[in-house]
């Protein structure tokens, strides 16, 4: 299949890759010339716009960072909805529910249908095709485009209300980021007592207290303190406000969201949102007076 893809960042670029591998013919593009010169080399076909891509193919896929570049590359005057030959728009980032069916309205206008699907499992999951893909919007184009997304990842019609895969993401993306920050606590906890840090996560994961964190970031990140398990603190922000905004709009008190929501502003603030998400650990340990991994000080 002829399919397009505007954004090849650490998510977009491997899902890209692995769409090429699979016999999938790829028009991309990327404001960054070495990303697409990169996939060229692979096979892909270069493109100057997102326009561009949508004159080219029917089928446009995007993976972007932020509300505001989905809505550029969806809506604006050199963006897909400008193409003339598109009929659908995937975008595999996460953007909200209501910044979802603002898109899907704009496209529709133009006789573009959208598909929203946003992706789990970080870099490793893009590299290796486990991604979790939610995917909501009509049915009959998901069932057109779902061979395309099994190359990606394990599959979900999550139903055709636009927004509602955002929705899923969303609760997926506060779990994920509640794991690591009570992770964190606890280990510290344990630490400032003068638990070994490589112990407690060892039973962590044997008991009930196992989940993502422990399972995964603490032992390839946080206890070697290489903080590189590739997802940017900016990233984990602002998944965490798009699901505090959710559920204000729905009418709801979430108390524990909330609480994290104030752990992850504290995070960005001292850390920055170029850091890895991993590196949550750190205002807690400074408050503490402990680094995990260490001696205590």
């Amino acid at each position: 299949m002829e399919i397009g893809f505007i954004g090849l960042g650490k998510m977009g670029f491997p899902m890209a890759r692995r769409l090429i591998d699979a016999g999938h013919r790829l028009v991309v593009f990327d404001r960054r010339k070495e990303a697409v010169d990169r996939l060229a080399a692979l096979g892909a076909q270069a493109a100057t716009s997102p326009k561009d891509v949508a004159d080219r193919v029917e089928n446009v896929f995007a993976s972007l960072p932020s509300l505001q570049a989905s809505l550029a590359v969806a809506t604006a005057a050199d963006g897909v909805i400008a193409g003339s030959r598109v009929r659908r728009f995937v975008d595999l980032s996460t953007i909200g529910a209501q910044m979802a069916a603002r898109i899907q309205a704009a496209l529709a206008g133009g006789n573009i249908v959208q598909l929203d699907s946003p992706v789990s499992g970080g870099v490793a999951g893009a590299e290796k095709g486990t991604l979790a893909v939610m995917v909501s919007g009509p049915r009959a184009d998901f069932d057109t485009l779902k061979p395309v997304l099994d190359v990606i990842g394990k599959v979900f019609f999550i139903g055709e209300k636009p927004g509602a895969a955002q929705t899923m993401k969303l609760a997926n993306n506060f779990l994920s980021a509640t794991a690591i920050v009570a992770t964190s606590e606890a280990v510290v906890m344990g630490v400032k007592a003068g638990l070994d840090p490589a112990v407690m996560v060892d039973v962590f994961n044997a008991g009930s207290g196992l989940n993502t964190a422990s399972r995964d970031k603490f032992p390839k990140s946080v206890l070697p303190r290489t903080f590189d398990f590739g997802f940017a603190t900016g990233l984990m922000v602002k998944d965490v406000r798009l699901c505090l905004e959710e559920a204000r709009s729905l009418g709801l008190s979430l108390e524990v969201a909330e609480a994290v929501g104030q752990l992850w502003e504290t995070v960005i603030a001292e850390m920055g949102a170029e850091s890895d998400f991993t590196a949550a650990i750190q205002p807690i340990e400074q408050r503490a007076g402990v680094v995990v991994g260490k001696t205590p000080v």
